[in-house]
């Protein structure tokens, strides 16, 4: 079996929002072969940028685009083709962009691989611990901690059983800040999970003030206080943190996740398969589960990247929580034929041959912004 033909495909919704949700758009990637497989993939990136990485041409053998590298291999082959991209692409790669458009080749040979046999990913993978992982509902905080506490409010009676907070208003001052957590609490009840993503916004010292005047909210978790490139400082916040400190969203491949691993950085490390692929996140999970921390996933785009995740979150041990991302965007709920959402608090993993997920071409073609091949 040969890789035959790379289509990228730009897909982007109407009165997109200047707010921080990856769900107003979404580049898909298409790797088809000449046995008639198709296998799908998603980056959670700029599209336009990720499209640029995959069309470009051939410059000299260590930078050259996705396209060019991999038409005629064999797309099995999956460990073998990121180790080629990585390596032919390491005068523009290494790390962001580059990295998030061999996530969503992975993600599309892993689901022809799936194709192929007959067999979820989660098998592939190695084999799944769980037949359903919790979900919590992933939404933006509300202006404050009123409009914040009808949001929980509403997840709770949805059937959530936790529910996350993130990014804008937080980190304009304190008391908004820990208003917006009260208000958290307050909607979702004393017996739910209250999730708080505070969007990269404090330095450790700020961070660890937050820490601990939330402490009395009983949060699960304190999401990326602090830049992603902080290492230092996430190391000084966790050994000080009276709550755990989650992070890892933005990290892409293996190489961005060994600082916060190495270092012991996080108690919980974030995985979003739209920017890391199958084959890099296998690694990261053993990583993390050899240094016993807990690990999650990060998901707020597609049902594409959302069925990705959740094969991925099976096989992982310890796996106690999965981000379902409840922002009422079209890309989120009609991307696909079939509906990827938790039922009754739960998501449920998929036994349908790769990915398990069929696009809804209408939709596709509907909200086309760019395409090539």
């Amino acid at each position: 079996m040969k890789i035959t033909e790379i289509v990228c495909q730009v897909i982007r919704i109407p009165n997109v929002q200047a707010k921080t949700a990856s769900s107003q758009d979404s580049v898909l990637v298409r790797v088809r072969t000449d046995t008639g497989l198709e296998g799908i993939g998603e980056a959670d990136s700029s599209p336009e940028m990720v499209k640029a990485v995959i069309d470009a041409p051939f410059s000299h053998n260590i930078a050259s685009g996705l396209r060019h590298i991999l038409i005629g291999e064999n797309p099995l082959e999956t460990d073998r083709l990121w180790q080629t991209m990585y390596r032919k692409t390491l005068y523009a790669g290494r790390r962001s962009v580059p990295i998030t458009a061999m996530a969503a080749v992975d993600m599309a040979l892993w689901d022809i691989k799936g194709k192929h046999f007959g067999q979820p990913i989660h098998r592939l993978l190695g084999g799944k611990h769980h037949n359903r992982v919790a979900a919590y509902a992933s939404i933006l905080f509300g202006k404050n901690g009123q409009e914040t506490s009808q949001i929980g409010q509403r997840w709770r009676e949805a059937g959530y059983r936790a529910v996350k907070f993130g990014w804008e208003p937080m980190g304009q001052n304190e008391d908004l800040d820990i208003d917006l957590v009260r208000g958290a609490r307050d909607g979702v009840g004393t017996d739910g999970s209250v999730l708080i993503d505070a969007g990269c916004v404090w330095d450790a010292r700020t961070a660890l003030q937050r820490a601990c005047a939330f402490e009395p909210f009983k949060i699960g978790w304190l999401e990326e206080p602090l830049h992603p490139d902080d290492y230092e400082g996430y190391r000084w916040l966790r050994d000080r943190s009276p709550v755990p400190i989650a992070g890892g969203e933005e990290e892409c491949g293996r190489q961005s996740f060994r600082p916060l691993i190495d270092g012991r950085c996080l108690d919980v490390y974030q995985i979003d398969l739209s920017r890391n692929g199958f084959t890099d996140a296998l690694y990261i999970r053993q990583r993390v589960e050899e240094i016993g921390a807990r690990l999650c996933n990060h998901c707020y785009t597609s049902p594409v990247t959302v069925a990705a995740s959740i094969h991925w979150l099976s096989t992982c041990r310890d796996a106690f929580l999965f981000e379902d991302c409840v922002e009422d965007s079209p890309l989120r709920h009609e991307l696909t034929q079939e509906r990827v959402q938790a039922v009754d608090g739960w998501m449920p993993v998929p036994e349908r041959p790769g990915l398990g997920v069929t696009l809804n071409e209408d939709f596709v073609q509907h909200h086309l912004i760019a395409e090539s091949r």
